[in-house]
């Protein structure tokens, strides 16, 4: 994936997913490791106030919508309450008004979880609320697919592809 193509294929998702697992791991290990000094109620305050904000009520009304559409809102509800940012800022305002404490490892132990073990990240307006796979995506990944390992889509070679004047061409 880069700027250009902002996509994933199963192994670099695989990968992002492992990245994940390893801030996980060290968040359940540092919260394992400080259990007596955590909050518990705290803890599953800020566990849960992510999804009961951002998740709930666009699953919902996804499920109550007959054409499995939701407004636009639920989508930034989910992405802002999902967000690494919002977290940061949250932990951060917890911090200087009510002091640091180790409850507040609910918040990457829930983020880092939803990426790791579910895959889940922010959600594309243009996809279903709850996962499901785009039929276009579906056809682009069946097109994707390189003729040999190693080889870009399509072109045959193992050299990388490029548009000249609107046409697919291969680098020299």
């Amino acid at each position: 994936m880069d700027a250009k193509n902002r996509f994933e294929t199963r192994t670099t998702f695989a990968l992002s997913r492992l990245e994940w697992l390893g801030f996980l791991a060290v968040s359940l290990v540092l919260a394992y490791q400080h259990r007596s000094e955590i909050r518990w109620w705290v803890f599953a305050l800020l566990f849960a106030v992510i999804d009961v904000i951002g998740y709930l009520p666009g699953a919902i009304a996804f499920r109550r919508s007959p054409d499995r559409r939701v407004a636009r809102g639920y989508y930034v509800a989910y992405n802002v309450m999902h967000s690494l940012v919002t977290a940061g800022l949250l932990a951060g305002a917890w911090a200087l008004f009510v002091g640091p404490e180790w409850a507040l490892l609910a918040l990457p132990i829930h983020l880092m979880g939803d990426r790791a073990l579910f895959g889940n990240s922010l959600k594309p307006f243009g996809v279903a609320f709850e996962p499901q796979t785009d039929p276009d995506f579906r056809e682009f990944q069946q097109r994707y697919r390189p003729r040999f390992p190693g080889s870009p889509v399509g072109t045959g070679t193992t050299e990388p592809r490029t548009t000249v004047e609107g046409r697919d061409a291969v680098r020299a």
